[in-house]
């Protein structure tokens, strides 16, 4: 049972996971070698390490665990009620950085609540909407109730605030809720109740929307080398990194922008660090590790017919390729700067060991996928034969 069972195993995503684990801290500390904080040129790097230990630890924890436990109550309940208490002691106990209220002190390391109410939100919707399958479409009870923790996990998020988090909270939850097999009418039904409370939230926090510090990068986004020194100066740099590099890069360790010139180099910038210095191959390889961790997870999405594995899968691949399309966009100029970490490339614990959970559950829910395809079609029994409705050939005793 045990062999069939590890058998059954994704290895091509584990493989995946610790290739671009390991290369990101490789990056990290290249990138943090020179920095403008006051510690040892290895400080992140060390920290990295051992956030990536950890990461390992959860990662094969929730990779054992079947997932189909996480949809009883049992699970639902204290999970939903830790990530609104984490979320609610930030305006406590909560530290400021990046002019966002995001970060709990534990000693000497931070975790910061949001990142693990991503997963929470993907669990909570998976596990809410698979059970309500044969009422989907009813919009008072198959539509509307799990989304009063959405928007109190959003509202909590958002008034930190941290947006881009919020944002990509807001477009994980789109996605799961677009695979939950509701019809098209809910669906802009449930958009058109979004926008109206929506526009009158940003009225409230017009003075958050709109504060100097994000109108300044919506101003470096249209055109960073206007004010190139000032509101374009992270953005600018980032472009001088990614240019520098060009087809072969620098070589590794031999960024130039690192050395004082790119803030934060080691964590939202850290792309740009990488096309520097190994070219398109090291931004490819990203990428194609990237893109095969999204791609692979819609697939176990779409072969999964437990529909509470289906959405999961769905969920926490929405959130890989949606995270990275807003931090790649970030450092070359698609979109807005956000602050958002690269998955598995960027120094952060709390990011990482989100990460490596999530990816963990995806690696069980494809294994009870290929478990189930290979294995249980075997054992199913064999038809019983109707018996035949052809007459017998009856012999009759006559008595003499």
């Amino acid at each position: 049972m045990l062999k069939k069972i590890f058998k059954s195993y994704d290895y091509s995503l584990i493989i995946v996971v610790t290739l671009l684990s390991l290369f990101g801290l490789v990056m990290v500390y290249s990138a943090s070698l020179v920095t403008r904080y006051e510690v040892p040129s290895d400080f992140f790097y060390e920290k990295q390490k051992f956030n990536l230990l950890i990461a390992l630890v959860f990662f094969i924890i929730a990779a054992l665990i079947p997932y189909k436990a996480m949809k009883s109550t049992k699970f639902l309940l204290p999970m939903v009620v830790i990530s609104l208490v984490g979320l609610a002691v930030l305006f406590i106990v909560g530290k400021v950085a990046n002019n966002a209220l995001s970060w709990i002190e534990l000693g000497a390391r931070s975790i910061q609540p949001a990142e693990f109410a991503k997963l929470s939100v993907i669990i909570y919707l998976s596990a809410v909407y698979s059970k309500k399958q044969s009422y989907i479409n009813e919009f008072d009870r198959g539509v509307a109730p799990p989304l009063f923790y959405l928007a109190i996990v959003f509202l909590l998020v958002a008034i930190q605030p941290d947006f881009g988090t919020a944002g990509i909270i807001f477009l994980i939850a789109g996605s799961i809720i677009v695979s939950s097999g509701m019809n098209l009418k809910n669906i802009i039904k449930l958009v058109m109740i979004i926008m109206c409370l929506i526009a009158p939230a940003s009225l409230i926090m017009k003075d958050e929307i709109f504060s100097e510090t994000r109108l300044n990068r919506l101003t470096s986004y249209s055109d960073p080398f206007a004010d190139e020194l000032k509101s374009g100066y992270q953005l600018a740099n980032s472009y001088y990194a990614i240019g520098s590099g060009g087809v072969n890069g620098l070589g590794l360790g031999q960024s130039v922008q690192k050395l004082g010139y790119l803030p934060e180099a080691h964590t939202d910038f850290i792309i740009a660090i990488i096309s520097e210095e190994l070219g398109i191959f090291g931004v490819g390889f990203v990428l194609l590790c990237l893109g095969y961790l999204v791609l692979r997870g819609i697939y176990i999405g779409l072969r999964c017919k437990d529909p509470f594995g289906s959405l999961l899968a769905i969920g926490i691949s929405s959130m890989i390729g949606i995270q990275s399309f807003v931090n790649l966009g970030g450092a070359t100029g698609v979109i807005p700067l956000t602050g958002v970490p690269l998955p598995f490339v960027s120094y952060g614990g709390s990011s990482l060991l989100q990460m490596a959970i999530a990816v963990g559950i995806l690696v069980n829910v494809s294994m009870f996928v290929h478990y189930e395809e290979k294995y249980k079609k075997t054992k199913e029994p064999k038809p019983t034969p109707v018996p035949s409705r052809e007459p017998r050939n009856t012999v009759y005793r006559v008595k003499s």
